[in-house]
């Protein structure tokens, strides 16, 4: 069991971070050199000082008692399933597994520019073709916590490949990172230089048993819907990388270019909100889109990103996206350290009367998660510093963008009762 890890971020060492067992309370220090340096890689929780950084508030909580700069490194949902089930491989639990090990397990493999040593991880870069109908079962299997992945995780190159690949890529979602040759079809793993053929993408299952998040299981064709909301965001001027869907036997997979990584495989630091403010995403309501821009201020992004985030939040009232939590907005941090908006992501229709975290927005928008008019969001926006007239342009913007749901359905081949089921509470 590691306590203790070193944090490094483009090959520099930047700082210690050590977790007391008794406490269940992580510290961080900035080493003496780089709190000198200027570049602050978490300048609303954490800027640079001498000192130790830790904070009581996050032990119950998402973060588990890690400072939110390192948290965001942590494995989620389906990162966690695939390390118990490496544990349990070798006759460990999850309890003799403790945050710092879970870091050191990613390594250098995780989201973003920072890294961690002792890496601790499957040993070794693979290089292998990636054979994605064998790991859509391996990660059915691991999400169903069937036995025989256990004994298979050290055997099965396809087991080895989904503990590289699959457990840093974040989210609770079955996904993979991947080198991919569009020209070629040949997909690789993410996490070395696979040369200039290749783009860096992530890759989200479809197919997987028991694939969704806090206990709501994936609709059907929620890959394809992913994508025709891609479409459809980007017809309402919002920025994304590039998407992609990618047919493989009868399923089909949703597919997105890494933005935390340049076009040669260069890492690039990268923070969510709920990482740079402490913010539980766990939680609903804890931050509203009001107070997001102003952090988003706060570390120097220009008015025009402001504006983006707002037409984001527009966005995710008018289609129904209420999975709008503070981990789907993220920052990236250049080299010089100047800060701007990662593009959207998680962009999806996400509705469900049943569960606590989708029958409401998960930030709030005028002091309100649901039954948002168009009174709200203009008050929203006057908060947010952009004039009503500009509030109002990209209001029509993104609603007739949205008017045209079902051709951006019928375009991705989305089935009649889902692109209607779907029309039918965006339209409610």
């Amino acid at each position: 069991m590691n306590n203790t890890a070193e944090v490094y971020l483009w090959g520099s060492r930047i700082g210690i971070v050590h977790f007391d067992e008794g406490t269940g309370l992580a510290s961080f220090e900035y080493d003496h050199d780089f709190a000198r340096s200027g570049i602050e890689v978490s300048p609303v929780m954490m800027p640079l000082a001498d000192g130790f950084y830790s904070f009581s508030e996050l032990v119950k909580s998402s973060f588990h008692g890690i400072p939110g700069l390192i948290a965001d490194s942590l494995p989620d949902k389906f990162g966690n399933a695939v390390i118990s089930q490496w544990l349990a491989s070798r006759g460990l639990s999850d309890a003799s597994f403790n945050a710092i090990d879970r870091l050191c397990y990613t390594g250098t493999r995780g989201m973003g520019a920072l890294e961690y040593v002792p890496a601790t991880g499957p040993v070794g870069s693979i290089n292998d073709e990636i054979n994605i109908s064998e790991m859509v079962r391996f990660a059915s299997d691991v999400l169903n916590k069937r036995s025989k992945v256990r004994i298979m995780m050290d055997k099965n190159i396809t087991a080895k490949q989904l503990l590289q690949l699959g457990t840093s890529a974040g989210g609770a979602r079955a996904k993979a990172v991947i080198a991919w040759n569009e020209k070629t079809g040949d997909i690789r793993s993410g996490q070395i230089n696979a040369g200039p053929d290749y783009g860096y993408w992530i890759i989200k299952f479809d197919g997987v048993d028991a694939n969704g998040d806090h206990d709501v299981t994936d609709r059907q064709e929620y890959t394809r819907i992913e994508y025709a909301y891609h479409l459809m965001a980007i017809a309402s001027g919002i920025k994304m990388s590039e998407c992609k869907l990618l047919a493989e036997n009868d399923r089909v997979h949703f597919m997105t270019k890494r933005f935390d990584r340049t076009d040669q495989g260069g890492k690039i630091h990268m923070q969510t909100l709920g990482a740079l403010s402490h913010i539980d995403y766990d939680i609903p309501c804890l931050c509203s889109y009001e107070q997001a821009a102003i952090y988003a201020r706060q570390i120097g992004l220009r008015a025009d990103e402001i504006e983006q985030l707002y037409r984001r939040m527009v966005f995710n009232v008018l289609a129904v996206n209420q999975d709008d939590h503070v981990k789907n907005i993220s920052f990236l941090m250049d080299r010089n350290g100047k800060w701007m908006l990662a593009p959207a992501y998680d962009v999806t229709f996400a509705y469900d009367s049943s569960s606590r975290w989708l029958n409401a927005h998960q930030m709030t928008i005028n002091g309100k998660n649901r039954d948002i008019g168009k009174g709200d969001i203009l008050e929203a926006g006057r908060a947010m510093d952009i004039s009503a007239q500009k509030c109002k342009n990209i209001i029509d913007d993104v609603a007739a963008a949205v008017d045209r749901w079902p051709d951006f359905a019928e375009k991705v081949s989305i089935k009649e009762e889902t692109m209607e089921m779907i029309r039918g509470e965006i339209y409610s």
